[in-house]
């Protein structure tokens, strides 16, 4: 049977022979003065009437309503037909063929969309624009979308930062920018890494031209590396060194904080040539010598630790981030030459607060006066000494010489 079927048109009584063999009761249903002549490769728009298996029926006007297979519904797979097709939507579709005999008509909805879809893809791609599309399906390597065709967006061109797993995209819209088009190979690349980067690049020179030194704000962990933490502020990333993340030692950011964790932060530098920003979460919160104020006092004995040994004496610390100085001459009541020969690095001691300056950061410690001085031995009483030396003689007398009357005839020889 030929793919034309030529039936009623202008009002004409007059139908095909194909058409008298139809049943009566599609006949009956059929508005005979609105049927046109259908052949394959037409494109007819109707209303979907039926959903059902897979496959959607639609009233184009003819005699019968045809058919669009699940194939045909879309450019991407489908698991369930009502995903792209509901009860009386308005669909435009490509003929595939026709046969009146067996009453089968069947229609193509995807071919209509991509022919529409290639042609406004690569309006998109000529002016730059962005377009939004729902993400289909997740696969290896990237995630599907429905655009009208099928789009394929690279896992790299996903996200700005690495993503490790990408199941909860399904189904989520992004804002997409064509990075590739090859209509004869069917190939759309599309990319959701390149909208964020424009948005991300007009936010940082919003930000740093608002953002002052010593200005203290709220952000967002967005990631952590060895070196420090990248945290958002106001849509774009400051680097918090490791170092400036705490007041005491740090041996990784992950140690202290992780992703998502809101923070708050000292904004040290501003670099709008570079677009570095340069942050500090331990330089907003209060620092270790200001609460020194009130937590030591002249007199308190507190337990510390030996953080280091020099010859002058030993640094102990009383509390994270404040260190005092023991001098060489208050670690013993005995005399040291150096510390090392009574203390070592990492060593808990006990040590007597003797002075505090909070402006200077300075604290004055004693390890000696926390502890009993030990007794020192008598001395012995020296006997009185006299200018004349006594001298006993044969008979018990006692004589008193001087230097003179015993030694003075040898020295005269010296005058």
């Amino acid at each position: 049977m030929s793919e034309e079927t030529k039936v009623e048109g202008n009002g004409e009584e007059a139908v095909n022979e194909t058409a008298n063999n139809a049943s009566t009761e599609n006949a009956e249903t059929v508005d005979m003065a609105g049927v046109s002549t259908v052949k394959k490769g037409d494109l007819v728009t109707g209303t979907v009437v039926k959903v059902e298996n897979n496959q959607a029926f639609v009233d184009i006007g003819y005699k019968y309503d045809g058919i669009i297979p699940l194939r045909e519904i879309s450019s991407v797979p489908l698991e369930n037909i009502a995903d792209a097709v509901q009860l009386g939507q308005e669909v435009t579709c490509k003929v595939l063929s026709i046969n009146d005999e067996k009453e089968v008509l069947t229609l193509s909805k995807r071919l209509v969309e991509s022919e529409k879809a290639w042609d406004k893809m690569q309006e998109y791609f000529d002016k730059g624009e962005a377009l939004e599309a729902k993400v289909v399906d997740v696969v290896k390597g990237g995630l599907v979308v429905d655009v009208g065709v099928r789009g394929f967006i690279p896992a790299s061109m996903v996200e700005r930062h690495f993503v490790e797993n990408f199941d909860d995209y399904k189904g989520r819209v992004l804002k997409l920018k064509v990075r590739e088009i090859d209509k004869a190979n069917n190939k759309l690349i599309l990319s959701h890494k390149d909208v964020l980067e424009e948005q991300y690049q007009a936010a940082k020179q919003q930000v740093l031209g608002s953002l002052q030194v010593n200005q203290v704000i709220e952000g967002t962990v967005q990631r952590l590396t060895p070196f420090g933490a990248f945290v958002d502020v106001g849509g774009v990333d400051g680097l918090v060194h490791v170092s400036e993340i705490s007041w005491q030692h740090v041996e990784k950011p992950s140690d202290v904080v992780k992703e998502g964790d809101k923070v708050k932060v000292k904004v040290l530098k501003v670099d709008p040539e570079n677009e570095r920003i340069s942050l500090s979460m331990k330089a907003a919160q209060p620092g270790p010598w200001e609460q020194a104020s009130d937590q030591f006092h002249t007199g308190d004995i507190v337990k510390g630790t030996v953080k280091r040994l020099v010859d002058f004496g030993a640094f102990v610390e009383v509390a994270p981030g404040v260190e005092g100085l023991v001098h060489v001459s208050q670690i013993a009541h005995r005399r040291i030459g150096t510390p090392h020969e009574v203390l070592k690095e990492g060593q808990e001691v006990d040590v007597k607060v003797l002075d505090v300056n909070i402006g200077e950061k300075r604290i004055s410690l004693s390890i000696k006066e926390t502890e009993e001085a030990p007794e020192q031995p008598a001395r012995q009483e020296r006997q009185p000494r006299t200018p004349k030396q006594q001298v006993e003689l044969p008979d018990n007398q006692s004589l008193s010489l001087t230097l003179g009357e015993r030694f003075g005839d040898k020295l005269s020889k010296f005058k």
